[in-house]
């Protein structure tokens, strides 16, 4: 079988970071956190990334990752962009930001092939999930068998606000049963009465800490493009008149449950996420990655 692709969404604008966080150094040498997820796909036996990106990324983006990675892994580049009619969506609609995180993956249909994982640009993962994903990929995937990495929502908080998370119910087999966009998870309350709760409509639910969220970091064949691209047109359709609407990946996979269409393996992982979602995230990721150069896990420079 060959090598999987690794897909990191990177096409958002970060507005709630207020600048360019894909590119954004936060390693001794200021390497971003793109840099040590592809490290560790490389190490794990990824073949290819593909960046998907809006399309005036495309020149900064190509000066601070195409010559350090040739060589290493096959780089090519995805664009998300508001042209609907290529995914079978006659409309014009005007909006400010593109459709989504399962939008983007579909503006990536021609650039994959095989087996493949999606990850965000600005979630640092841990190299444990990258090889069990890797491994998922090469000896288990099918387009009936599909998965994604299941993180603990209480290792996956910013303490500066609200986070969005794929909220997982998993079967006692280890299969999801569904999976819902929570697009505000928070701390509530201080100290020994903190809780994660997450608001719907005005009403707050409280969270166990070992909830498995997707943080979309999902193992994929070519089928979900099939999928996704069957659903896209209806939500087109439902929320044309809502621009801030967005097609987000877990709708897909909790679809093809649902529908019978595939299974997804929740695999687990204790492993602590951190990313960049607010400004104020950055010294604390700054500091995890320099403890873990400390501690022997990354090299001081990784290219």
């Amino acid at each position: 079988m060959s090598k999987p692709t690794l897909l990191i969404l990177a096409a958002g604008m970060a507005s709630r970071y207020g600048s360019l966080k894909q590119v954004d150094g936060f390693g001794p040498h200021g390497e971003t956190i793109i840099d040590y997820s592809i490290y560790d796909a490389i190490r794990a036996g990824f073949g290819k990334v593909v960046f998907i990106i809006r399309e005036e990324f495309l020149e900064k983006m190509k000066a601070v990752f195409d010559e350090k990675l040739k060589g290493k892994i096959e780089v090519d580049y995805a664009f998300q962009d508001f042209d609907l009619t290529k995914f079978g969506v006659n409309h014009v609609i005007e909006r400010t930001k593109p459709w989504g995180t399962a939008h983007a993956v579909m503006s990536a249909k021609d650039k994959v092939h095989g087996p493949f994982c999606v990850i965000n640009a600005d979630d640092f993962y841990g190299s444990d999930s990258f090889q069990k994903m890797a491994e998922f990929l090469t000896t288990e995937v099918s387009d009936q068998q599909m998965s994604l990495m299941g993180f603990q929502v209480g290792n996956t908080m910013s303490d500066y606000g609200y986070v969005s998370r794929g909220v997982c119910e998993v079967t006692p087999s280890g299969h999801m049963q569904s999976v819902t966009e929570r697009t505000n998870i928070y701390y509530k309350g201080e100290g020994d009465n903190r809780k994660i709760v997450y608001e719907e409509n005005g009403v707050e639910t409280d969270l166990d800490p070992k909830t498995r969220v997707s943080m979309n970091f999902w193992g994929f064949t070519p089928k979900i493009f099939e999928v996704a691209q069957a659903m896209f047109p209806a939500f087109v359709e439902e929320n044309k008149e809502n621009l801030k609407a967005e097609f987000f990946i877990p709708s897909v996979p909790d679809y093809m449950v649902k529908h019978k269409l595939a299974d997804f393996k929740v695999i687990p992982t204790s492993s602590k996420w951190f990313g960049v979602t607010y400004k104020e995230d950055k010294p604390i990721v700054q500091e995890s990655i320099s403890k873990l150069v400390a501690d022997g896990v990354y090299p001081e420079k990784l290219f």
